[in-house]
C-alpha cells in the first residue's frame, strides 16, 4: 500500500493532487484543515507493495554491518489472489464512504461560506437539471447575493445553454420524418405541420408517409387528416416502398413521414432505419419527445433513436407537463436542438417554434406552480459528486 500526505489551499486542489499522483483508485484516509489550507492522508493499494513506497519505516544500521543490496528474494511476499481482492473491496468500501463524508463536508462548507449558492443548488436541482450542470451555474453567479437575482440569472445562463434550431422547417421545406417513442403525439405533430404548410403554400405542396404498419387507428388518424387537409397520404414499410412514395409525391414541396413509435429497443428500430434511408441524405430526421415524460425515459429514447441521428427535436404535451427543466438539461447535454413545441390539440394553431428563453421560463413557472422538495443529504452527495467530476 502507497501512502502519502497532500496539502493544498482547498479541497478541489487536494483532491486533484491524490488523483494526479495516486490514480483513480485512491482513498481518503484522513483530512483536516490546517493554516493555509487542508490537509489529506491518502492511499493506494499496490499488487506488489515496495517498502520504499509507504510511509517511511528505518531500521538503525551498525557501522560493523555491512548494509546488503536489495534482491527480489527481499521483497515482501506476494499475497494470494483471494486476500488481494479482499484488500480491493475493502479499499472500494471506504473509498465510498469517505466520498460520502466528503460530499457532507462540501455542502456544509457552501452552507457557511455561501448559504445564498447552496440555496441555488437546490433551487437549479428541483429543476430538474444534472448536478453538474446546476454546479457550475450556481458558481458562475456566485458573486450575487441576493437569491432570486441570482436564480434569474443561472435561468438566463441556462437558457443560453439549451441549443434551438432557428431556421423554420415550414419554410424550408424538403423531406421531413419524425421518429420517437409510442404515444409522443408524432401523428398529430405531423397534421399540424403539414395545415401550417397548406395554409401558407397550399394543399398541393404538401405530402405525408406513414411506415406504421403496426397500429391500424394511427393509419386511419393520419388518413383522416389527409381528407380533411386534401393531400395525399402513401403507406412505406420497405426501403422499396418508400423509393416508390418518394417518387410518387416527387412534386410536393414538403413530404412528411410519420413512423411507427417504439418504446424499446425492437427489431422495428432496425426496419425503420432501413425503410427511411430510401431517402437519403436530403432526409430531415426530427425526433419527437413528450415533455410529460419522465428524465430517466427520456435518456433512454435519446440513447434508443440515436441511430437514426435526429436533426432536431419537437417537445409536445407542454401544455401537460408539470416539469420541463430535466428535458432541456437533456437536450443541452445531448446538444440536439428543439425546434418546435406543441402546447395543446388544435390544429395547426398549437404549433410553436421553439425557443430557449420561453421554454426556461415555463420551467420556472411549472416548478413555481409544482414545488419540488429534496432531501439535504441527497444534494450534498450531488453537490460532493459534482465536485469530484469536476474537479479531480
Amino acid at each position: 500500500m502507497k501512502i502519502k500526505r497532500f496539502v493544498a489551499q482547498d479541497m478541489r486542489q487536494a483532491l486533484r493532487m491524490v488523483r494526479e499522483a495516486l490514480g483513480e483508485d485512491a482513498v481518503i484516509m484522513s483530512n483536516k484543515t490546517v493554516e493555509g489550507g487542508v490537509e489529506l492522508t491518502a492511499a493506494v493499494d499496490l499488487v506488489e507493495d515496495d517498502p520504499a513506497d509507504t510511509i517511511d519505516q528505518r531500521i538503525p544500521q551498525t557501522a560493523a554491518a555491512p548494509v546488503k543490496p536489495r534482491t527480489a528474494a527481499a521483497r515482501l511476499p506476494v499475497q494470494n489472489d483471494d486476500a488481494l481482492e479482499e484488500m480491493r473491496r475493502e479499499m472500494q468500501n471506504l473509498r465510498r464512504w469517505m466520498q460520502a463524508e466528503l460530499s457532507g463536508l462540501s455542502w456544509y462548507d457552501l452552507g457557511q461560506r455561501a448559504p445564498h449558492s447552496q440555496e441555488l443548488f437546490g433551487r437549479l436541482m428541483a429543476l430538474g437539471l444534472d448536478a453538474e450542470l446546476a454546479r457550475r451555474l450556481s458558481e458562475r453567479v456566485g458573486d450575487i447575493e441576493d437569491i432570486e437575482k441570482a436564480w434569474n440569472k443561472a435561468l438566463y445562463l441556462f437558457a443560453s445553454e439549451v441549443p434551438v434550431r432557428d431556421a423554420d422547417l415550414l419554410d424550408e421545406g424538403g423531406v421531413v420524418a419524425l421518429v420517437g417513442p409510442t404515444g409522443v403525439g408524432k401523428t398529430t405533430t405531423i397534421a399540424k405541420m403539414a395545415a401550417r404548410f397548406a395554409l401558407r403554400h397550399g394543399h398541393r405542396s404538401v405530402g405525408l408517409i406513414t411506415t406504421d404498419s403496426f397500429r391500424i387507428g394511427a393509419r386511419d388518424q393520419l388518413q383522416t387528416y389527409a381528407r380533411i387537409l386534401n393531400v395525399p397520404v402513401r403507406t412505406a414499410t420497405t426501403a422499396e416502398e418508400m423509393d416508390t412514395a418518394l417518387n410518387a409525391l416527387a412534386d410536393r414541396r414538403l413530404v412528411l413521414i410519420d413512423t411507427a413509435g417504439m418504446a424499446a429497443a425492437h427489431e422495428r428500430v432496425a426496419d425503420q432505419r432501413e425503410t427511411l434511408s430510401a431517402a437519403g441524405r436530403s432526409l430531415t430526421t426530427l425526433l419527437t419527445l413528450a415533455a410529460t415524460t419522465e428524465a430517466a425515459a427520456v435518456q433512454r429514447a435519446l440513447r434508443l433513436f440515436a441511430d437514426f441521428r435526429p436533426d432536431a427535436c419537437v417537445v409536445t404535451k407542454v401544455d401537460e407537463a408539470a416539469s420541463l427543466g430535466g428535458l432541456l438539461c437533456a437536450l443541452t447535454q445531448a446538444g440536439l436542438p428543439a425546434c418546435f413545441i406543441t402546447d395543446g390539440q388544435r390544429v395547426p394553431e398549437d404549433l410553436q417554434a421553439a425557443r430557449a428563453h420561453p421554454l426556461v421560463t415555463k420551467a420556472a413557472q411549472l416548478l413555481a406552480e409544482n414545488p419540488v422538495g429534496l432531501d439535504a443529504a441527497y444534494m450534498a452527495l450531488a453537490l460532493g459528486g459534482a465536485n469530484i467530476n469536476a474537479n479531480v
